[in-house]
């Protein structure tokens, strides 16, 4: 490994650490319910954040609903929705209760925005009538009196509201704000209400079925188990706040307690108006906050009947989870008993060590492939682009095997009339040698030497892809074209007759190859569909070539592969002949 990769290499694990770090330290970030959106449905929440009113229980059903899948989900959802909206208003009608009860005494500017309300109010009191006369007066025609009165009234009714926020602005009274809460919380519901789906959803089981793949139910499981700890959460959110409620109802029966007990001795009437009028909202919000703690308690009943529902999907869902398993497994059994079979079966067929090697392997291979296969649509599924992922595949196995499917056509070439046969004389790709098998896909050949030189095999068993039959090149000199041309160069040493010894040569040559070289020009002629004498000769040809001790004597003939070296011993050995018969008439004359 080189440098820059050893870079790459620290590089990526120093991003991996910290990306592993920061989301081991942000992991509580997700379980923290009450302040997740149910994006799903269009909920925003925008109006919870720090208001007067805790809004939580319903933000919570709000978000569990867009969670829910089956139909039994759903309905509890609803169920939850339903009882968490109704916690709300009664929590924002005790509220609006208590800051009436909980109203301070005027005094100072307070007091005086109070007066001007009061003026304010008086005056619009005026303004109205004063409209009611002149739409009288006016008797259908238009007034310029009757537009300058309604914008005088609209004027004094902003300047009666803004008036009622400083005064609440001033004197701390929460009911403005309450109403202004209120408003933006109906508003807020009418747009969920509208945006909410109206799919009433599929049962557990039929919910489950979904599923078909291990990874698709793995990844099922695992939701549920998320789901499950969202809805433990909301059930212990509605467990506090029943346990906030029952103690605030304490507190509250207390108070009333004391306001019974006060003796009515020493009270003037006024006192004890307001003290009956406080007894009787402190008995109302008593009662509203009655109502609110049995909602919240239904809530914590509904989100523990919830869990179980999740538990028995996620019941189902380990029940398709070890089907699957029990599919894979099965695969697993079915290929290794497969692989064994086909072993024996190749045991009692074939009996060449190597070629049962050979196979075993290929199928071992093959069918290890498809069970790997068999496996990965168990987990994965059937691909949806399927026809795209099989012509790609197709393609990439074409490309890669392309030298296996030539090798299959050329198979049909080399079994045509102009093919190869086992025995038969070939060269391939400049390498020959005789055929001694001939299978599918492979051609072997037992490699013969240089024929130019000794033509002796080499004892070597060479193999070629049967694609050369149509994209390479190969001769067969078994067929038609099994006669070549031969030569032999003989060194004449100096001081000899050369120009009969080369007649003599020649004539010889014609006599050894004349049967031969006939045979090859009727089978040229034949081959060619010539008329007549065919335009090339096979005759014998003797050449005279210059060398450093004397002259060289070449001498091309044409022969058949088979009998090639037999036709050049007896040429040898005639031109030896005829070399010595000059030396033995020179003694014979001496």
């Amino acid at each position: 490994m080189n440098r820059r990769r050893k870079l790459m290499l620290f590089l990526l694990l120093g991003v991996f650490a910290l990306t592993l770090a920061g989301t081991f330290l942000t992991r509580g970030v997700m379980a923290y319910l009450p302040f997740l959106e149910a994006k799903k449905n269009g909920w925003t929440g925008d109006y919870v954040s720090h208001g007067l009113v805790d809004q939580r229980p319903w933000q919570t059903a709000a978000t569990l609903a867009a969670l829910a899948h089956s139909a039994e989900e759903k309905e509890l959802a609803r169920e939850s929705e339903r009882l968490a909206d109704h916690e709300v208003d009664q929590a924002f009608s005790q509220s609006l209760r208590q800051a009436s009860l909980d109203k301070p005494p005027l005094t100072g500017r307070a007091l005086t925005i109070q007066q001007r309300i009061v003026q304010l109010q008086q005056t619009i009191k005026a303004d109205e009538s004063q409209i009611a006369e002149l739409k009288t007066a006016a008797a259908g025609g238009a007034s310029n009196d009757l537009d300058v009165a309604k914008a005088q009234l609209e004027l004094d009714q902003n300047e009666l509201t803004d008036a009622t926020e400083d005064l609440a602005r001033v004197s701390s009274d929460q009911t403005v704000k309450l109403q202004q809460e209120l408003a933006a919380r109906k508003a807020a519901m009418t747009k969920y209400v509208a945006q909410a789906s109206k799919n009433e959803g599929q049962s557990a089981v039929t919910a489950a079925e979904q599923y078909k793949t291990l990874a698709q139910q793995v990844s099922a499981w695992w939701s549920h188990r998320s789901r499950r700890d969202l809805i433990a959460q909301a059930g212990q959110l509605a467990r506090s706040d029943a346990a906030a409620l029952s103690g605030d109802q304490v507190r509250l029966h207390a108070q009333a307690d004391a306001l019974a007990k006060v003796p009515d001795a020493g009270e003037s009437r006024t006192e004890r108006v307001d003290r009956l009028q406080r007894m009787t909202a402190m008995q109302n919000i008593l009662s509203i906050l009655s109502d609110r703690l049995d909602a919240q308690q239904q809530l914590v009943s509904l989100y523990d009947r919830w869990g179980q529902q999740v538990e028995i999907q996620d019941k189902i869902v380990i029940h398709l989870i070890l089907r699957s398993l029990a599919v894979i497994a099965a695969i697993c059994v079915l290929t290794l008993l497969v692989g064994w079979g086909l072993q024996v079966l190749l045991e009692r067929m074939l009996r060449e060590v190597r070629q049962k090697q050979t196979m075993k392997t290929i199928l071992n291979l093959g069918v290890q492939v498809v069970g790997l296969v068999m496996v990965l649509l168990v987990i994965l599924g059937v691909p949806q682009q399927m026809p795209t992922i099989l012509g790609l595949a197709t393609a990439g196995l074409t490309v890669v095997f392309q030298d296996f499917i030539l090798a299959f056509c050329g198979w049909f070439v080399l079994m045509g009339p102009n093919g190869i046969r086992v025995r038969d004389w070939v060269e391939i790709d400049g390498v020959g040698g005789e055929v001694v098998e001939l299978g599918l896909f492979r051609t072997w050949l037992l490699e013969t030497g240089n024929w130019t030189a000794n033509g002796h095999p080499t004892g070597r068993r060479v193999s070629f892809l049967n694609g050369y039959a149509i994209r390479g090149r190969y001769f067969n000199f078994s067929t038609v074209g099994q006669w070549m041309w031969d030569e032999i160069k003989v060194s004449i040493p100096a001081g000899t007759r050369i120009h009969p010894l080369v007649e003599r040569v020649y004539e010889a040559s014609v006599e050894a190859t004349e049967a031969d070289a006939k045979m090859a020009e009727a089978e040229w002629k034949r081959v060619t569909h010539e008329e007549g004498s065919p335009q090339f000769s096979a005759m014998p040809s003797v050449n005279l070539r210059p060398a450093g001790s004397g002259v060289d004597l070449v001498i091309r003939y044409i022969t058949r592969a088979g009998v090639r070296l037999h036709t050049r011993n007896e040429l040898f050995e005639t031109i030896v002949e005829l070399m010595q018969a000059p030396q033995a008439e020179g003694k014979e004359e001496a």
